[in-house]
């Protein structure tokens, strides 16, 4: 109890702020479960790995899968509807960008033939996304 045993009458002056903290860190802790699962609107892959890997800005979010199944957005999706969705984001904002997202393993056919989509509709400014951390090692051995 915060009160002293030998004098009730007297006013409370401190503020016990431990269930506030508590509150504080489940609502931090609730959030960020929160976002992690609503930031993870990826297809888990394998991505290949490079030293000068960089965050951009992404509009359009194209990957492809070890068997080259394509997906934007991490919802599976054919050809010619990604051809439609490509054409409305350049209508709504021609500067529009893309990030191809290619499992290591994919045919390097089916990247070059998103980009050539991408190029059709006139979207030019697109990244390949990598993973930064996979050719470090690389870089390494070259250096010896």
């Amino acid at each position: 109890m915060a009160a002293s045993a030998s004098n009730d009458d007297e006013m409370i002056t401190g503020i016990n702020v431990t269930p506030l903290v508590d509150i504080t860190l489940v609502l931090l802790v609730i959030l960020m479960v929160t976002a992690s699962y609503v930031a993870s609107k990826a297809i888990p892959m394998d991505l290949p790995r490079g030293a000068t890997g960089e965050a951009t800005p992404t509009t359009l979010s194209v990957s492809i899968d070890r068997e080259g199944k394509t997906y934007l957005d991490a919802t599976a999706i054919e050809e010619p509807a990604l051809r439609q969705r490509i054409k409305a984001a350049h209508t709504a904002d021609p500067e529009v960008r893309a990030v191809i997202a290619a499992d290591g393993r994919t045919s390097h056919a089916n990247v070059v033939h998103v980009i050539d989509l991408l190029r059709r509709e006139d979207v030019t400014k697109f990244a390949i996304n990598i993973d930064p951390e996979d050719l470090k090692p690389n870089v390494e051995a070259r250096a010896r």
